[in-house]
């Protein structure tokens, strides 16, 4: 395969040296061109073709998700936000992944004389959405979800895990359940920290069900579903008479935090065959071995199908390993585990 072309759009003439420095000096990666506004980013992206597009969010003219729009209109391509912007504008950002982008990096988190300290996450990023594909999101509110017959009464918790082209799966699949849905829903979505909470605000709005960021202590009950917060772990632990979430930086050794393997680990220990696994689109691994427990413990596990993922390595790993009972597209995934609740 030949090399990862990028195309840099960015208004900072500094910003697009620096990433043209980072390209240059990363193996399988160049920097098929730059435009520092958005009528030239399009008109670039048509003629140029590449195969990923690196995109500012705050532009003048043209902004970033003007630009955005377009380039998914004209020519759908993977798309990396980053911008200094977009840790104060979360929800900025996240409406750009509602959009198409497929991933984004907080070029705010370090200062701008160490840009290049971001080239390793910059780098792994646009590797990692390179020949992926574009999912633009819809108003998919809840209401009139078609319910498969199943054997029903079987899941008291649902447990998720995601990480790139997670947000608009997760309001697609959440956006399906009913107001009174008879099981609690957990999810682990891989974000830096300042995004899980404006993440959870964006699905709520969309969701029939409440969904919130999980404080600790919060109790796991039907109906309600809780997102980690970015930089701790999620577990369960025991409650008077109901369970509650626990939120700890412990264990430290894992490469997320919030790790899907220990929610899902921790859920299969405490609800054991009463809970479901759901695993849908991300890079990594992160998951699989906690949804071999689920499965051990006569849980009911899915993973979202190719087909219908941003990037299929996350439930890939966890078929491979024998632990998915079904493999499902996005659009029919709620209604399976609605069959068994």
């Amino acid at each position: 395969m030949g090399s990862i072309r990028v195309l840099i759009v960015d208004d900072s003439s500094f910003v697009r040296k620096a990433l043209i420095r980072i390209f240059e000096a990363s193996p399988g990666i160049e920097a098929a061109g730059v435009a520092s506004t958005g009528a030239e980013a399009i008109e670039k992206v048509i003629s140029l073709k590449p195969d990923v597009v690196t995109l500012d969010i705050n532009m003048p003219g043209m902004d970033g998700i003007d630009t955005l729009k377009a380039i998914m209109q004209e020519r759908p391509t993977p798309v990396l936000m980053l911008s200094q912007f977009t840790k104060r504008g979360a929800d900025l950002t996240l409406k750009a992944l509602e959009l198409g982008a497929m991933d984004f990096v907080d070029k705010s988190s370090t200062g701008m004389m160490d840009f290049l300290d971001l080239a390793r996450e910059i780098v792994e990023k646009v590797t990692t959405i390179a020949g992926g594909r574009p999912v633009q999101g819809k108003d998919v509110r809840s209401g009139g979800v078609l319910i498969c017959p199943g054997e029903g009464g079987l899941i008291d918790v649902a447990a998720v895990g995601a990480s790139t082209g997670g947000p608009m799966a997760l309001q697609t699949l959440l956006s399906a359940f009913p107001k009174e849905v008879p099981f609690a829903t957990l999810v682990v979505q891989h974000m830096p920290p300042g995004f899980t909470g404006p993440l959870a605000r964006r699905l709520d709005s969309f969701c029939a069900i409440r969904v919130k960021e999980a404080e600790d202590g919060d109790l796991i009950v039907p109906g309600e579903c809780l997102v980690a917060p970015a930089g701790l772990h999620m577990t369960v632990g025991k409650g008077k008479e109901i369970p509650r979430v626990r939120l700890s930086p412990e264990p430290d050794g894992e490469i997320h935090r919030p790790s899907v393997d220990v929610l899902f680990s921790s859920v299969a220990g405490h609800f054991g065959g009463r809970a479901a696994g759901i695993l849908l689109t991300g890079m990594g691994s992160d998951g699989a071995r906690g949804m071999s427990e689920i499965k051990n413990r006569g849980g009911f596990t899915i993973a979202q199908d190719e087909a219908s993922s941003a990037i299929f390595g996350m439930p890939r790993a966890a078929i491979q390993r024998k632990a998915v009972d079904r493999i499902v597209p996005l659009g029919g995934i709620a209604a399976l585990i609605l069959s068994k609740a």
